[in-house]
């Protein structure tokens, strides 16, 4: 099974993404996922200026440096992350138009970086169709863009989005935009932090007056089950880790008014370690149910964890044997269960 690490999630801002890469081989990683961001920041290094996010000319010539960079280092960019708020605009909006001239840039950028692998986060944008069958046919068009260069897209659940939180979820759109190079992203923090737990409650946990803590357990369980037994291996493209803090105090139970994110996504952005790190969701019980579907494919490591710096310091390849180490105990620790 292949390990890799997405370059957003080691480091701080005034790391290079070569220092980075060099960090990630020297843990013995296979891959990384590419984060655009990293892109867009080694390119403004690259050409001594800053590059538009939409300047897509200058940023493929800095993806062909990139790809020499980590080919270089004997690793693999197995995706480009993460493609957000694409699906579920009006048809005729400038929204869905600026969507797809987005996608179509990053196309443009798989070629030059040379990765055949995009990942789409399901939306949390407000205004946007909620309907699966008007998501699905614009990841359905999105597809088939994709196919006409080989090339495959990896739908995650992110849980706070506004129309496709659970695993199931997108399972769902999935198997309604019906294409052979479109299939899952599965992560440990969206599933287990979106069905079990909660950044707004003391207990970290959801926490309804109809819920008792047994239910709850049951009702994960019983999600898990249906994962294991519905989902096929190969349609699992790529699996994330991680795990979360337990927020104290709680936070706000309404949007953040500095940067809009609702609760879960604050929560992700700023508050995921590495599994055994600092965190308290069942993701072991999710990894189990990942490995039981017959799934062997890419087992990567994206985090967000606002104590790195506290942690680490400045010491990448600390943190990135960490974070291999903590890719090998998760792992040997899911199989255990399977045993049990």
């Amino acid at each position: 099974m292949p390990f890799a690490l997405a370059s957003c999630s080691i480091g701080l801002p005034k790391h290079t993404l070569h220092q980075k890469i060099e960090a990630i081989r020297h843990a013995g990683f296979d891959g990384i996922e590419l984060s655009f961001p990293d892109l867009q920041s080694y390119a403004n290094l690259h050409f001594g200026r800053d590059i538009a996010e939409d300047d897509y000319d200058t940023l493929c010539e800095a993806g062909q440096a990139v790809r020499s960079l980590v080919e270089r280092h004997n690793l693999k960019i197995f995706v480009l992350q993460p493609f957000s708020n694409f699906e579920g605009w009006p048809e005729g909006s400038k929204k869905r138009e600026d969507a797809f001239a987005r996608a179509r840039g990053w196309i443009r950028i798989m070629e030059a970086v040379g990765t055949d692998m995009l990942q789409v986060g399901s939306s949390d944008s407000e205004g946007i169709a909620t309907d699966p069958e008007r998501v699905a046919a614009d990841l359905r068009e999105l597809a088939d863009m994709l196919a006409e260069k080989g090339f495959k897209l990896a739908y995650e659940n992110w849980c706070w989005s506004t129309h496709a939180p659970k695993w199931s979820d997108v399972w769902n759109i999935v198997q309604k935009v019906d294409r052979p190079n479109v299939g899952l992203c599965l992560d440990t923090f969206q599933s287990a932090g979106g069905e079990w737990g909660d950044p707004t409650t003391e207990s970290g946990r959801i926490e309804t007056p109809a819920i008792t803590d047994m239910e709850l357990s049951v009702r994960y369980r019983a999600s898990l089950k249906e994962l294991a037994e519905t989902v096929p291996a190969d349609k699992i493209f790529f699996f994330q880790i991680s795990d979360a803090y337990k927020v104290q105090p709680p936070l706000d139970d309404k949007p953040d008014p500095e940067s809009g994110l609702r609760p879960r996504g604050l929560w992700s952005h700023d508050y995921r370690p590495l599994p055994y790190d600092g965190g308290y969701l069942p993701i072991e019980q999710f990894a189990k149910a990942v490995l039981d579907t017959g799934f062997k494919g890419w087992f990567s490591v994206e985090v967000f964890d606002g104590k790195f710096e506290e942690k680490f310091g400045q010491d990448l390849n600390k943190y990135a044997q960490k974070a291999m180490d903590s890719c090998k105990e998760l792992l040997s620790k899911a199989k255990e269960k399977e045993t049990q």
